[in-house]
């Protein structure tokens, strides 16, 4: 039993990387991938814990990126698409030009997330503040949206209300999300730019949760006329690997995309996509629905791919 896809306090999870390990331990997990946003910052202190612990760690990091193959059409205007990518085995020496890109992804984000205070302050969320987000990540290199929801609800719950699990999600589709009040654009990296830093290492890409970054309604009908296209495409520009068993979807959804991803001839990579307490409802190894199992050969296939 796998989970490929994790978070920690090093970016957008609640867990700190010795708890990670700790829970991945008590769960039986074979291996735990660390796949925090933009850093690998975090993997010297999850390789020691993993490693007391008894389970394998596979270095990863999770990045957003542009998808110019499939632009969105949105009121009106075309405009590129915003995708997750998983990364395992990936380069950690920092001046690695994938290393270098990650920097700039990390300084992109600060700065997005700087101007994200000010828009916010500006419409009514006065004690909001730098200073208060990087308390509750630990880091003022960590914050992430999910920091600035809990600093929504803690600071200012006259404009948000109470913090429930509903609204917790909803804070994210009216305020911080794509179409929300207070939305900064990220990074406009393209995809292709970020796959060709890391030629000539063992790094293993793989498109994190496809589902929701390329169907607007995950259908089966849907998924079947879309998604091997898109593979087919991602595989030319370098993927081995696409997020078939992920957390958030159903058995059947998952059963359909591994169907999928073998036929193009691509490993079916999977995880729970935790982030602790940030998404309650989401368990380390078996994810939402709780029935996740990611089965051990999709490691052996990963290592065999770099």
């Amino acid at each position: 039993m796998l989970d490929l896809h994790t978070h920690s306090t090093f970016s957008d999870g609640s867990d700190t990387p010795e708890e990670l390990a700790a829970k991945a331990q008590r769960l039986g997990l074979r291996a735990i991938a660390l796949t925090d946003h933009d850093t690998t910052l975090s993997h010297e202190r999850m390789a020691a814990a993993t490693s007391e612990f008894d389970v394998e760690l596979v270095p990863g990091v999770e990045v957003s990126l542009r998808d110019n193959e499939f632009p969105i059409e949105r009121g009106g205007r075309t405009i590129p698409r915003s995708v997750h990518v998983l990364a395992y085995f990936l380069p950690l020496e920092a001046e690695h030009p994938l290393q270098r890109e990650l920097a700039a992804l990390r300084h992109d984000r600060d700065v997005r997330n700087h101007q994200l205070v000010t828009l916010l302050q500006e419409k009514g969320f006065e004690r909001l503040t730098l200073e208060y987000l990087a308390g509750l990540s630990g880091n003022v290199d960590s914050i992430g949206r999910p920091h600035f929801a809990r600093a929504m609800f803690e600071l200012h719950p006259e404009i948000v209300g109470e913090r429930t699990d509903a609204r917790w999600n909803e804070i994210f589709i009216e305020w911080l999300g794509s179409t929300g009040f207070a939305y900064i654009p990220k990074t406009s990296m393209p995809l292709e730019q970020f796959v060709d830093a890391a030629k000539g290492s063992d790094t293993v890409f793989s498109i994190a949760h496809p589902l929701v970054n390329y169907i607007e309604e995950a259908s089966s009908s849907a998924i079947e006329a879309t998604m091997p296209r898109v593979m087919a495409s991602l595989r030319e520009r370098g993927f081995r690997g696409v997020e078939a068993y992920y957390g958030g979807t159903s058995a059947p959804t998952r059963s359909l995309m591994v169907k999928l991803t073998r036929d193009a001839g691509m490993i079916p990579t999977g995880g729970s996509d935790y982030h602790g307490h940030y998404k309650e409802d989401v368990a380390l190894g078996v994810g939402r629905s709780g029935d996740l199992l990611v089965p051990n050969e999709v490691l052996d296939e990963l290592k065999a791919a770099r």
